[in-house]
């Protein structure tokens, strides 16, 4: 929902007079855990998660409203602006091409995954949009019936065994699990677009990734607002659509069905009204 500009809060020295020692070691034990889980359990994807595990609900929904600031102050009118300034083919082109710029990525993933298939879409795709698409800034390959299929190296360690982990919330970038926060860092650390490109083209091509979250935020505006401002728990709500969004991605539903998702909160009001 926010690009992520900063480190997770918990990596850095924090002023909670709740951040203790040993919550940080548990932090760090965990986070660990994930990694060490997707190296020696790599016999199958990883188990179908139950319920929601949040132990450190009271800290993350700090960081929550800290994110919904940042989103009402800077990110929502930004990607307003930057929406309305642009012709809507540019803006399009934009999008196309910071989607062309992750299909490289998409392939080692793939190939980590073990799909096959998958890989050779992906590629077949990249070649596509970045010839007869002019780099990508057009996006013919979907009109020729090669859609490609999206991933990241979180689904890699779901492939592999590594169990979801806690659920938190990370300064800048919004939901996510230790699964998937330890994910997003070796996508971005390992990304071959950004480690080929030289200076300045990798810059562009970080430019370009940061302006198509603008237009996402400016295109689903209307969900992402009746979310955070007009739901009556926006982090409880939040949590919600995360978890079941990403389970939903990777295969998987909750144990015990729907029910196991129902909010727990939706009579609450939101602490965080404003």
């Amino acid at each position: 929902m926010i690009p992520a500009f900063s480190l997770p809060a918990f990596l850095t020295k924090s002023n909670d007079p709740s951040a203790t020692p040993r919550r940080t070691r548990s932090r760090a034990r965990s986070l660990g855990a994930v990694a060490v889980a997707a190296l020696v359990s790599a016999c199958g994807p990883a188990a179908v998660p139950s319920g929601i595990n949040d132990p450190n609900e009271a800290r993350n929904r700090d960081i929550h409203a800290f994110n919904r600031g940042v989103d009402r102050m800077l990110l929502r009118p930004t990607a307003n602006t930057y929406s309305s300034i642009l012709p809507e083919p540019v803006e399009q082109g934009i999008s196309n091409f910071a989607t062309n710029l992750d299909a490289p990525g998409d392939v080692v993933n793939n190939l980590l995954q073990f799909r096959l298939g998958k890989a050779a879409e992906n590629t077949l795709r990249f070649a596509i949009n970045s010839t007869i698409g002019i780099g990508g800034l057009f996006d013919p390959a979907t009109a020729m019936g090669v859609a490609g299929d999206p991933t990241d190296f979180g689904e890699t360690l779901h492939v592999w065994g590594a169990p979801e982990g806690q659920y938190a919330e990370v300064p800048f970038m919004g939901p996510t699990t230790d699964r998937d926060l330890v994910g997003v860092i070796v996508d971005v650390a390992l990304n071959p677009v950004r480690l080929a490109l030289p200076e300045p083209e990798s810059y562009y091509a970080t430019g370009t990734k940061v302006a198509s979250r603008l237009s996402d935020r400016a295109r689903y505006g209307d969900t992402v607002d009746s979310v955070l401002y007009e739901s009556a728990d926006s982090y409880a709500q939040t949590r919600l659509l995360y978890l079941q969004n990403r389970r939903f991605q990777l295969g998987q539903s909750a144990a015990g069905g729907e029910a196991a998702f129902e909010d727990p909160y939706s009579d609450f009001e939101d602490p965080y009204a404003e």
